[in-house]
């Protein structure tokens, strides 16, 4: 189904059409994400008529986002839409840094109400959760972008295990900023994996030397090695009188009700990867829910019952 496309303000229609060069829309899968972005791209554009257009994009950026609840999640797709205007009226093909699940999400969604600029979402492999996304207009793109690196970081784990927690801070503090790394996969034993923008490949290399209490070596290795497995889980039943995330989540981690209610008031519940403060909030079939300390499950079938309640399918991700 063709996407549903902004059109121009009728202030500077006139101003657009000078400049608007048409090229087929087309879609291109990746290993992880794909999506059709869209902008007016532009061919030679005055000053005058790019301020015009930037003007009316601006203006229907609260239409684009419409939806979206998250202030940071906000900001951040602005940013992207942003630089999608760029992209097209450069010609050339420009990158986000890492983005957060929910605003990859709410990206790919805004983008697609526009037309005639592609994108390209990677994060490394199927699974990816963090994910880097490409833009530009589709005949500047003769492959996709070569945007991500590899690293294995290997030492004596078999004593010391270290979680996904000690390795992303052993990182962050060699000074490295978050949304410069993508996902770590973790490798037991081993050590982990893990994707990084390709620019700081050697500075880490040269810099991590130690993860919690284990020395360690960092070397560069192509995608295709990353060894991820797809994530375990466990499915059950439950059947509950409302679709409240209080209600839901309690059954899910095998929590008291009131003990599910102080984790939302404290900030350590996210349904899809959103903080949330109510524990009133409904949930629907595929959503994910995590709780910090324990984990991620996600909401599969809801059936309504004869007396009125909702036999539900939680996932938990082990």
């Amino acid at each position: 189904m063709a996407a549903k496309t902004i059109g121009i303000p009728s202030l500077v229609r006139s101003v657009a059409r000078a400049f608007v060069v048409y090229h087929p829309l087309h879609i291109t899968s990746n290993l992880s994400y794909h999506s059709r972005l869209g902008y007016l791209p532009l061919t030679a554009p005055t000053s005058s008529g790019l301020c015009h257009l930037t003007q009316a994009i601006k203006r229907d950026v609260d239409v684009l986002l419409k939806g979206v609840g998250d202030k940071n999640t906000i900001e951040e797709v602005k940013h992207i839409l942003e630089m999608a205007g760029r992209a097209a009226s450069r010609r050339e093909i420009l990158h986000t840094n890492f983005l957060t699940p929910p605003v990859l999400k709410e990206s790919l969604l805004a983008v697609e109400k526009l037309a005639d600029v592609k994108a390209v979402a990677q994060g490394g492999y199927p699974q990816a959760e963090r994910c880097r996304i490409s833009v530009g207009v589709p005949d500047v793109f003769s492959s996709d972008p070569d945007i991500l690196a590899a690293l294995s970081i290997t030492g004596n784990f078999g004593y010391q295990p270290c979680s996904h927690g000690d390795f992303l801070g052993a990182i962050l503090g060699t000074g490295i900023a978050r949304e410069k790394v993508g996902d770590i996969i973790l490798q037991g034993e081993k050590g982990a994996q893990i994707i990084i923008v390709p620019e700081l490949v050697d500075f880490l290399i040269s810099s991590l030397d130690k993860v919690g209490n284990v020395s360690v070596s960092c070397e560069k290795i192509p995608l295709i090695a990353l060894d991820y497995e797809p994530p375990r889980t466990k499915s059950f039943r439950t059947v509950e009188a409302s679709l409240r995330v209080d209600a839901l989540a309690s059954a899910g981690f095998k929590v008291s009700r009131s003990k599910l209610v102080d984790l939302i008031t404290n900030g350590d519940v996210r349904v899809n990867w959103t903080p949330v403060s109510k524990n009133g909030i409904t949930l629907k079939t595929g959503d994910i829910v995590s709780v910090s300390g324990k984990g991620r499950l996600k909401i599969g079938e809801i059936n309504s019952t004869k007396k009125g309640k909702f036999a539900v399918e939680l996932i938990r991700y082990l």
